[in-house]
């Protein structure tokens, strides 16, 4: 049996994630090359960058999923594949099609307890604390009337929604998501943005993959825009410029403010150079 005191927190007085001079490639092709960055517990980042530009691989190294080639990394001040028990205070929230909606029968409810099976571990059944935390993640996410719901059955913004009461679940102390809003509307974007900002001001250090440069940019407290390398990192209202986002994009880019929203409209992309090309 797994003894509560084996949950111990990790330090609060170190960074929740350091990147120092991380190349990470499949094979000959390099999808991260030299990133260098530092959060620290308790912020609220954005990862920002086109298709393509090793954001979910980004999340999958310091998750420790991937292995990079070169360079360190860092988490709770441990290397990812050395975290042991502290690896339960992390969230992880992936994109959606990574759990396709065939007819499992699974409900809601049913999805959001995995996020306790690392507490709970092998072969236990789930307890009293486990069902009063399920609940509770249920009722953050503002879900608890879908509990028995199954799977199949939920729309996009309600599986986003499981998806994350999951993460939530295990208590975490540092929540990554990798495009939460993909396939959700307008109203549901914002509403999870600011879901996410509350989880922010209660302690724990949100890190969220996104394209929503406007929308993501009124609630994050730190921005780092990715294209292979780190094109530039710092406050929002430093970093997200018209040539900042043209160096990331690599194109022409508008940067409008209409509204309370601002966003983004790209030009034409460069036809990118095949093998072989010059």
């Amino acid at each position: 049996m797994m003894r509560t005191s084996s949950f111990a927190p990790p330090p609060e007085d170190v960074p929740a994630i350091r990147l120092e001079d991380v190349t990470v490639a499949y094979g000959r092709q390099v999808i991260l090359e030299g990133v260098t960055l530092t959060i620290p517990q308790g912020a609220f980042w954005a990862i920002l960058g086109p298709n393509a530009a090793g954001k979910t691989t980004l999340l999958r190294t310091i998750l420790g999923i991937v292995r990079p080639q070169r360079g360190r990394v860092e988490v709770f001040g441990r290397p990812p594949r050395q975290l042991g028990s502290w690896r339960v205070w992390i969230g992880y929230v992936p994109q959606q099609h990574t759990m396709t909606p065939v007819r499992f029968p699974l409900r809601a409810y049913d999805v959001v307890m995995m996020g306790r099976y690392r507490r709970i571990g092998l072969f236990r059944r789930p307890g009293p604390e486990d069902h009063r935390q399920v609940q509770a993640a249920l009722e953050q996410v503002g879900m608890a009337h879908a509990a028995h719901k199954p799977w199949y059955a939920l729309s996009g913004g309600e599986r986003q929604r499981i998806l994350l009461a999951r993460a939530l679940a295990t208590r975490p102390r540092l929540l990554l998501l990798d495009e939460p809003t993909a396939g959700v509307d307008a109203a549901a974007t914002r509403s999870l943005y600011e879901m996410l900002y509350d989880l922010h001001r209660q302690g724990i250090t949100v890190v969220v993959v996104s394209h929503d440069v406007g929308v993501i940019s009124q609630y994050v407290d730190g921005v780092a825009c990715l294209n292979r390398r780190l094109v530039i990192h710092g406050h929002p209202e430093e970093v997200l410029t018209q040539a900042t986002l043209e160096s990331m994009y690599g194109c022409e880019v508008l940067f409008l403010h209409h509204g309370a929203v601002p966003h983004i409209v790209l030009g034409q992309h460069p036809r990118p150079e095949r093998e072989g090309e010059s």
